[in-house]
């Protein structure tokens, strides 16, 4: 399906792995000139290289930590014409309200929840000025499922939920869409590290880590390009009517939660 996307610009955060860069080279595959961010020009680099290895489009990159909102400012002032946004920086950490300070509650929320908060706030505004664009905003299905083992995450995640929602619910009066997009597990690097770490105790050998996936949806994690395909997806007028709601791909996770 031709989601009409050609010529469009989007700008990807966290863009130099996992969902993010998968968002980048779905987006530039579907036409679209691309700005990536993230905190390392290396990964970077090679993200790019990748894009454009496989697309013929321009691809921009931005080293740059989003936790200090003056690099939303400058990201704004760089690319002022961007239709597409997705909000991706940031990996909140799994542990119980006992096992994440205060310190670290706070360095998470900076880069995912505000960071996502300010990102949009900048781009919002530029985008209403001209009556036309999008804001994704990956957020992660554990703000529906939440977890007390993930407190910090699943807090974070069902604020920015809420967020999306009550921004998307008015941003048609501006020509807008606000959408979230909330994944199930998928197949990162993160994710792969721990549970590597996770089936060395369990079976002696970290390369086992597949095992501990044979519970989910179709015995496997999501693939970060089938998240990316929903976000293109959503991005485009294929699905103009979408915006102040939360789209869950999570193979089905969340349906099957029970309180018995």
């Amino acid at each position: 399906m031709d989601l009409g996307l050609r010529g469009r610009k989007a700008l990807v955060t966290g863009a130099s792995r996992g969902i993010g860069r998968a968002c980048a080279e779905v987006l530039a595959a579907e036409g679209c000139d691309v700005a990536i961010v993230s905190r390392t020009q290396a990964d970077l680099d090679a993200a790019k290289a990748k894009i454009l290895s496989a697309s013929n489009v321009a691809v921009r990159t931005f080293a740059m930590d989003l936790s200090d909102s003056k690099n939303a400012d400058i990201l704004a002032a760089e690319c002022p014409d961007i239709d597409i946004l997705v909000n991706n920086a940031g990996a909140i950490p799994r542990g119980t309200i006992a096992e994440i300070d205060e310190a670290r509650w706070r360095e998470a929320w900076d880069l995912k929840v505000f960071g996502y908060i300010n990102m949009t706030r900048r781009f919002y505004a530029l985008m209403a000025a001209r009556r036309s664009g999008v804001i994704i905003n990956i957020i992660g299905a554990a703000g529906e499922a939440v977890q007390s083992s993930y407190a910090c995450g699943s807090t974070g995640n069902a604020a920015m939920m809420a967020f999306s929602r009550a921004l998307g619910g008015t941003a048609p009066n501006d020509g807008l869409r606000v959408v979230g997009l909330n994944p199930g597990p998928v197949e990162t690097d993160r994710m792969v590290t721990r549970l590597k770490r996770e089936a060395t105790p369990k079976f002696g050998d970290p390369e086992r880590w597949r095992e501990l996936t044979s519970h989910m949806a179709f015995g496997r994690a999501a693939t970060a390009t089938e998240i990316a395909n929903m976000a293109a997806f959503l991005a485009s007028d294929r699905s103009g009517y979408t915006t102040g709601t939360i789209v869950t791909v999570d193979g089905g996770g969340t349906s099957r939660a029970s309180v018995l």
